[in-house]
């Protein structure tokens, strides 16, 4: 896989000049100052109250000064996400960006807003069973193809054997269709490794406390055999660590993640997580606002493919370790040293070369 990392205002500028310049005109008209919801799904990851929200608002001021947004975040309750769809449409939401709890679900959701004139972005997650006006995301299936792939060459690069043992994959949540592609991904790179998976779990929620508690039980099935661990986000992973470290594992096996959360990169600081995946989410959340601009004015946004029938905007994120945290992280400005080395984590920065 490719692997691209931006500055945040580099990749904000390609974000803009690849959707924001790639329409077809429909007899454009000027919007000036629509309701525009934005929807996310849950709250065990920061990263949306962290980089998606503020990158999208941040994008629509600049291209809408008039334009209302309306954030709401559900909890991963997909009944609540539904209250909270319909509270947008009452409240005159023009276009709504959703990134759904449930993607089965959420196909009558598009088709309820479609039905009243109001365009739908899919964010994040797609949504497979419903044809939204178009789906931006990061490549997500390249995600788990990513961590997987760059696990296998660390196992490689350890001289461990497949004899030796075998890897544990924490999937997401079986009710969210990214989930699947990540999981998809990860096969790809796992079932012709030479490493076996031991066992799988589907992570109900993408809930970190629900993963370790299942990873704490492989550890007592398994022992010393797990050489390693593919998980699918970084509060996946970092359970799965909690859960080997209170069993007095001793190195912990190589743990993969997701999303370059603040905790996965001090874990990746400290040695206790192996890799993440760095995917600055104002890319996506300002290519979201522009897709939602060009709907608006009437204009189509030109996909580069489809995906689940929808044109989609796929953008390819960069693997994060150890080795390479200070260039792809520090050195691009996506999380300040100031924020990672503190307290425990200052030793561990020291020694990757990363100052205050």
């Amino acid at each position: 896989m490719t692997k691209f990392a931006w500055k945040r205002v580099a990749a904000l500028a390609l974000a803009t000049s690849m959707l924001g310049g790639l329409a077809v005109s429909a007899q454009a008209a000027e919007v000036t100052d629509a309701t525009v919801a934005f929807l996310m799904p849950d709250q065990g990851s920061t990263r949306y109250e962290e980089h998606d929200y503020p990158g999208f608002k941040a994008e629509m001021e600049k291209l809408c000064a008039g334009c209302k947004v309306i954030y709401l975040n559900a909890g991963a309750d997909a009944t609540r996400q539904q209250q909270q769809f319909n509270s947008v449409i009452s409240q005159g939401a023009k276009a709504i960006v959703l990134d759904p709890v449930d993607s089965a679900a959420a196909a009558s959701l598009v088709q309820l807003a479609q039905s009243q004139g109001i365009k739908v972005v899919a964010y994040d997650r797609p949504i497979p069973d419903a044809k939204a006006d178009f789906y931006v995301s990061f490549n997500n299936e390249g995600i788990g193809k990513a961590i997987a792939d760059s696990l296998v060459e660390e196992l490689k690069a350890r001289n461990i054997s497949p004899e030796a043992g075998g890897v544990l994959q924490i999937n997401g949540s079986p009710t969210d269709a990214a989930a699947g592609l990540i999981k998809k991904g990860i096969h790809a790179g796992l079932d012709n490794s030479g490493y076996k998976i031991l066992a799988e779990y589907d992570t109900p929620d993408w809930t970190p406390a629900k993963a370790q508690e299942w990873a704490s039980g492989q550890v007592t099935r398994f022992g010393d055999k797990i050489v390693g661990v593919v998980a699918a986000n970084d509060g996946t992973g970092g359970g799965a660590i909690a859960a080997l470290k209170a069993a007095g594992v001793d190195p912990v096996p190589p743990v993969t993640g997701n999303d370059a959360t603040i905790a996965a990169l001090q874990l990746i600081i400290a040695g206790d997580q192996f890799n993440t995946i760095s995917k600055p989410s104002e890319i996506v959340a300002a290519a979201a606002a522009n897709v939602v601009m060009q709907l608006l004015k009437g204009e189509t946004p030109k996909a580069e493919m489809e995906l689940y029938n929808t044109p989609s905007q796929l953008f390819t994120p960069a693997v994060v370790t150890a080795k390479n945290l200070k260039a792809e992280i520090i050195d691009k400005n996506i999380t300040p040293a100031a924020t990672l080395c503190v307290d425990r984590y200052v030793d561990g920065c020291k020694a990757l070369g990363i100052t205050n």
